[in-house]
């Protein structure tokens, strides 16, 4: 990183278990990119900050970089690294100002995070000890029923959902394969995982607290049944985001432009 020359850029990295995203920013989103982590993170952020260096033209000694997620250890470039509660804060923050409550699912985890009026965290809860309710579980979930999890929405909408009771992926595969072979619908049985999904992450914020305004955040926002379904377990309106996957990725690049800007102003 180079302090010369006027122009401030900041790129967040948030390396997921499952993908792994980044953005340049300036104040706002100038670019923004979704890759497959695979099997290297490593090399998935380095092909992530290539990307984005080469779609913008700008120079690598030009930006700071901040590195977030799971694999934010193997980000050997970042200028600074972070824990994903604070970006996940931070990144809400920015995309609405009056979120108090992140409620997030990722590939392998799921958070509850309270912000205070400056997308400072004030409480949080993680669930990362188990995959039952994250997007790993789903897709094993879809994986068994035969179909892609770009479908979810079509797939249950309007379907009356299976209970699905077990609390671990192994023994939730065990259940899911009976119920379909006992003659229950695939669209049922979809309908059963996203509300299994969504009473976990419930469960898991009741621990916290609920403050409204409420944002869910994650690739699994993406799903509109899933956060129907969430909404309607808390009896609160749940915003999200068409960035809402890109959410840790855009509070690790809003504070690394801050803190950037820090720098600059000592010169």
């Amino acid at each position: 990183m180079s302090l010369g020359g006027d122009t401030l850029y900041s790129i967040g990295i948030d390396s997921g278990s499952v993908a792994t995203k980044g953005i340049v920013f300036d104040g706002q989103i100038i670019e923004h990119i979704i890759i497959p982590t695979g099997w290297s993170p490593k090399n998935a952020c380095e092909e992530v900050l290539l990307t984005l260096l080469d779609k913008t033209g700008i120079k690598k000694e030009h930006a700071f970089i901040v590195a977030t997620g799971y694999g934010r250890v193997s980000i050997d470039f970042a200028d600074k690294t972070l824990t994903e509660i604070t970006c996940h804060a931070k990144g809400a923050h920015f995309l609405n100002n009056d979120v108090r409550t992140i409620l997030d699912i990722g590939g392998q985890d799921s958070k509850v995070i309270k912000l205070d009026n400056n997308g400072n965290v004030v409480d949080f809860l993680m669930n990362d000890k188990c995959a039952a309710g994250t997007g790993r579980f789903l897709q094993v979930m879809i994986n068994l029923l035969g179909s892609d999890i770009k479908d979810i929405d079509n797939l249950t909408k309007g379907a009356v959902p299976e209970s699905i009771n077990s609390m671990c992926t192994v023994f939730a595969e065990s259940e899911v394969i009976s119920m379909l072979a006992n003659g229950s619908s695939k669209e049922s049985v979809a309908s059963g995982i996203l509300h299994s999904i969504a009473n976990r992450i419930v469960t898991l914020a009741s621990k916290v607290g609920i403050e409204e305004d409420i944002m869910f955040t994650g690739g699994l926002a993406q799903s509109n049944e899933l956060t129907n379904i969430i909404s309607n377990k808390l009896k609160k309106k749940v915003y999200t985001s068409p960035l809402s996957q890109l959410n840790g990725a855009i509070g690790a690049a809003v504070i690394g432009l801050n803190k950037y800007k820090r720098l600059k102003s000592r010169m």
